[in-house]
This record gives structure tokens, sequence and C-alpha cells, in this order.
């Protein structure tokens, strides 16, 4: 039997370039909507929060809770998704979103299991802080 070729669409694709252009930062709905009007696209509400899902289904993006808010953010991690096996440090100040991709995460993986016997799923999850910048930028 054939394999089917997923379905894109322009609008799809713009979606999807915006987060790799973005990949960074988180992105709301929200943000993706407002970059589809400034390029006079018109895309409902609903079909963004239906492409979302199924990046997400896919392992393409990443969805966040945003503590600032109700509403949740994504981030692109790539056709590989390599992003789920880690933690992400966000910065409160600029917002920029870097990964926590080290042997100190393989580390306390360990001991939380040997010690504590829970293991961790790092899917999702954000760590928040300031980055280096926006620390010497600081007057904290």
């Amino acid at each position: 039997m054939k394999e089917r070729k997923p379905y894109t669409t322009k609008n799809r694709s713009e979606i999807l370039n915006y987060l790799k252009k973005n990949c960074s930062s988180t992105i709301s709905a929200a943000d993706i909507k407002k970059h589809l009007e400034e390029k006079e696209i018109s895309v409902n509400t609903t079909t963004i929060y239906r492409f979302l899902d199924k990046l997400c289904a896919e392992n393409i993006i990443i969805k966040y809770s945003d503590v600032n808010s109700d509403k949740a953010v994504y981030q692109y991690a790539g056709e590989q998704g390599h992003c789920r096996e880690h933690l992400h440090l966000k910065c409160i100040k600029c917002g920029k979103v870097m990964h926590l991709d080290c042997g100190f995460m393989d580390e306390l993986r360990k001991h939380v299991m040997a010690e504590h016997h829970f293991q961790l799923q790092c899917s999702g999850d954000l760590l928040h802080g300031l980055c280096e910048e926006c620390t010497k930028n600081s007057d904290l």
C-alpha cells in the first residue's frame, strides 16, 4: 500500500515556518494569529489550535503551560523531537528558551529513581529564571 504524504497547506507551512524561526522562544496561538494577520493571511483560531495539536502529537513542537496565564505556549522542537528528553530554561525577562541538555540531567534522573522511586518525565517542563544577558542588565 502506498504511504500518503501529510496534507500541507500554505497556511500550515507559514505557521510551521514561524515556529521554526522563533525556536528559541515560546509562541502562543495568539502570537501565530497576529503573525498571520500581519501577512494578511486569514486563518480561524480553531484551525491554528488544531494544527498545533497535530504538531504536538507528531513531536515537532512542545506544548507548555504558561505560568503567567491560563494559555498554552509552544516551542519548535524539530522533526526529531529531541527536546522531549530534557528540561528547558525560560528567561522571565526576555522570554528566551534554552535547552538543559547535559549530563547533570542523567544524574538527577538516576538519583530521583534510586532514592525516591520516581521516574522523571521532562517533556513540556520549563524552569524559570534569568538568562545570562538579562542577569547582567538587571538590578538584582
